[in-house]
């Protein structure tokens, strides 16, 4: 039986997610000893980039088919007030200049590479699943023994959530649905889970 689209990137993803599960910034959140500087600086840099997350799943949308339209909607809805909402709040709690802020190279790199891909709507869909499904990945598995610092357990707890979880598999039914080049696929996937590590070196 033929593997789908999206189990065959998860299959090229899962061992390199071991590489940010292995990087000092991934390890001090699960520890909970991360220096309060390098996650206040992660933060703003990821505040920037879920503006941008949001810009992509509404350019996305403006292609969808009918059926994909309302899951592109509401993820971007959910980034935009749920997620978002959670970075104000930890900013707060570590002292983060989200209206300050300026984008990272890694930052700026990855937001061009998504806009960019979002101009053909199934290469835009691969491109992007390496954020959905590598951070609910990495969620449920820091979340086996989660840190004992509460700020960082809060991170932990909402990428671990089955709701995080379930938009994530949606966006692996829609890829599959959308059909893009298998190889394609792979070549965009592989190059957004590469943009994923970068992230996590904090400028």
């Amino acid at each position: 039986m033929l593997m789908s689209i999206a189990a065959e990137l998860h299959a090229i993803g899962r061992p390199l997610l071991d590489a940010q599960l292995a990087h000092p910034t991934v390890r001090g959140i699960a520890q909970g000893d991360l220096p309060e500087p390098v996650f206040r600086s992660w933060l703003e840099q990821d505040y920037l980039f879920l503006l941008d997350y949001v810009r992509v799943f509404s350019r996305l949308a403006w292609q969808a088919p009918a059926e994909h339209l309302g899951d592109l909607v509401d993820l971007a809805h959910s980034t935009f007030h749920e997620e978002l909402d959670l970075h104000r709040s930890l900013s707060a709690d570590f002292g983060a200049d989200l209206e300050g802020a300026k984008k990272g190279p890694a930052c700026a790199a990855y937001t061009s590479f998504l806009l960019e891909s979002a101009e053909n709507y199934a290469e835009g869909l691969a491109a992007l699943y390496p954020c959905m499904w590598g951070y609910s990945t990495l969620g449920q598995i820091l979340a086996e023994n989660p840190p004992a610092e509460p700020r960082y357990r809060a991170w932990v707890n909402t990428y671990a959530d089955p709701g995080f979880a379930a938009l994530a598999a949606r966006i692996g039914q829609m890829i599959d649905e959308a059909a893009p080049d298998p190889g394609r696929a792979k070549e965009l996937f592989v190059q957004g889970v590469a943009h994923e590590l970068a992230f996590w070196d904090v400028p």
